[in-house]
């Protein structure tokens, strides 16, 4: 897209996925006879990701091109069209039924796809399915979320959810088992078994991580019509190396995307403020503005002398001056 604005004489056309699904039929797949033994919908995916991965580089070039996957890293491959599903089994192109360690039960819902992927040494199978969006509620509950290294989150009407830190009780054994790794020979068997007793330790804590984020999310959806957010600057908040590893383990990226799609699903109402409004250093009670340091953990009003929670009060002040301030401009 540069190219062609700066030469427009040139006109260069960027190939899309359909481009280079033909290409692959025509000069890859004759090369590689083997591909002709897996699904077609393989392939399909993948080239749908990389015309996806080069159309995120071109609007944003800043953010680099977009890597090689490498294999034996977030090893996947999706399927759709004619998915059959039964109590136990997932019916797999060229592979047949595969059994399920869970049971499987849509009801009158049917998958449009599935994806099968591997994490460590097991495989999991997710499946995207069509559910109707759920009406909002009355009358309108809202909520200020705020999100911190101390908590996880304060919500404005009181509630605190507790940040559990899995990473930090796990580094210990962490170190050990990435130890053990390096100490063996490169290709021998006690290499591969000592690297996935290590993924699977990661994928523990990466769990138990996703368990939390997820639980939070499904109850702020569930039960408020309108949640506000502040949009963190969290590339530039992990350049404070003190505080990068507990702001890391957070997961705020993740929180606001599972947020965003629970939201559409139950009808919720999810509101983004400015990164720039000065929600800890503002008094929730007369909107009196002072300075804070990341030590103060009550917020004393200068003015009016309102003592609380330097936490609480800012998710006051993220629901009531500005969340609920652009909805009504937005009604």
């Amino acid at each position: 897209m540069e190219h062609n604005r700066n030469n427009p004489e040139s006109n260069v056309k960027i190939p899309s996925a359909i481009d280079l699904h033909k290409r692959f039929c025509a000069e890859v797949k004759p090369e590689k006879v083997w591909l002709y033994e897996v699904s077609k919908c393989s392939p399909q995916y993948a080239l749908r990701n990389v015309r996806d991965a080069l159309d995120r580089f071109f609007k944003e070039p800043d953010k680099g091109f977009p890597k090689f996957k490498k294999k034996g890293q977030r090893d996947s491959f999706t399927v759709d069209g004619s998915v059959n599903v039964g109590d136990r089994w997932v019916q797999v192109p060229r592979v047949g039924k595969v059994k399920t360690y869970e049971r499987l039960n849509f009801g009158t819902l049917k998958p449009k796809s599935l994806t099968i992927s591997r994490q460590a040494d097991r495989w999991f199978v997710s499946f995207k399915i069509e559910i109707p969006i759920t009406e909002k509620r009355e009358p309108i509950k809202s909520v200020g979320v705020d999100l911190g290294i101390k908590e996880l989150a304060t919500l404005s009407n009181g509630e605190v959810i507790p940040n559990l830190k899995p990473l930090r009780s796990a580094l210990g054994r962490l170190k050990q088992l990435s130890r053990s790794v390096s100490r063996k020979i490169q290709g021998s068997a006690s290499r591969e078994a000592a690297k996935c007793k290590l993924a699977r330790f990661h994928k523990r804590v990466a769990d138990l991580r996703k368990d939390c984020i997820h639980k939070l999310t499904s109850y702020l959806a569930k039960n408020f019509d309108v949640i506000c957010i502040e949009d963190l600057n969290v590339s530039g908040m992990l350049k404070n190396r003190k505080l990068s590893r507990a702001i890391a383990e957070l997961g705020l990226f993740e929180f606001r995307r599972q947020l965003t799609y629970k939201c559409q699903l139950h009808g919720s109402q999810l509101i983004v403020i400015s990164r720039w409004f000065p929600s800890s250093k503002t008094c929730s009670k007369c909107q009196h503005e002072q300075s804070m340091t990341l030590t103060d953990r009550v917020y004393v009003c200068g003015n009016c002398g309102h003592t609380e929670d330097r936490d609480l009060n800012a998710a006051k002040n993220i629901e009531q001056e500005e969340g609920l301030r652009i909805l009504r401009l937005a009604i």
